[in-house]
């Protein structure tokens, strides 16, 4: 992905925020020239020694799954805030239209572990993450005997990152007097996830 360095997170907590806020990706292999994708919720975890990698689970009979486990390498992308930046709302009308958004792209090594601890740490895992702070939250305890019958059907694997590439293009190269009245019109449209995004980078609007 190529990014403009106006574009590159300020820090890494900002695309670990990304990614925990976002967590559904696409995993992206190819065979005999061919792409396949597959939508997978994933969980990014950074070692102490800086070392990512990401948890997930997919079915265990998939023709993806059988293809990662012939060639692991791929390619997991998440997708953060997004949308479309109308020059209507500008009082300089020469101006473009643009989207602004926020993308992680990362390389990755999957290895498969086919233990049932492993399945049973990685469902518990990523609902334990998406149930976080709802009120009456589940868990996969609550399942009981059907846990057993289902859980059988998918994998758990870990994948090792080998490159990483974020752009989060949120209006850094904008006037000043251009940026304001873009913030205006989310606001006016409410769209407040690309909104706030945008505030988070710097964006003011005064």
């Amino acid at each position: 992905m190529n990014t403009h360095p106006v574009y590159k997170p300020a820090s890494l907590a900002d695309i670990d925020s990304m990614i925990a806020a976002h967590p559904f990706a696409l995993v992206i292999s190819s065979t005999e020239g061919a792409p396949l994708a597959t939508p997978v919720p994933l969980l990014l975890e950074r070692g102490a020694d800086g070392e990512l990698s990401l948890l997930g689970h997919v079915p265990r009979t998939h023709p993806h799954t059988e293809l990662l486990r012939r060639q692991p390498r791929a390619l997991a992308v998440f997708q953060g805030e997004h949308g479309y930046i109308s020059p209507s709302w500008l009082s300089d009308r020469t101006q473009a239209p643009t989207w602004n958004y926020e993308s992680v792209q990362l390389e990755i090594e999957v290895e498969f572990d086919d233990s049932d601890e492993a399945t049973q740490d990685a469902l518990n895992r990523l609902v334990d993450h998406m149930e976080r702070g709802r009120p009456n939250a589940w868990s996969v305890a609550e399942m009981g005997v059907r846990y057993a019958k289902l859980a059988p059907y998918v994998v758990a694997f870990r994948a090792r990152v080998i490159a990483a590439y974020a752009k989060f293009k949120l209006g850094q190269n904008e006037r000043p007097v251009d940026l304001a009245e873009i913030l205006a019109g989310l606001e006016r449209e409410q769209q407040r996830p690309l909104l706030e995004a945008m505030l988070r980078t710097g964006a003011s609007v005064d």
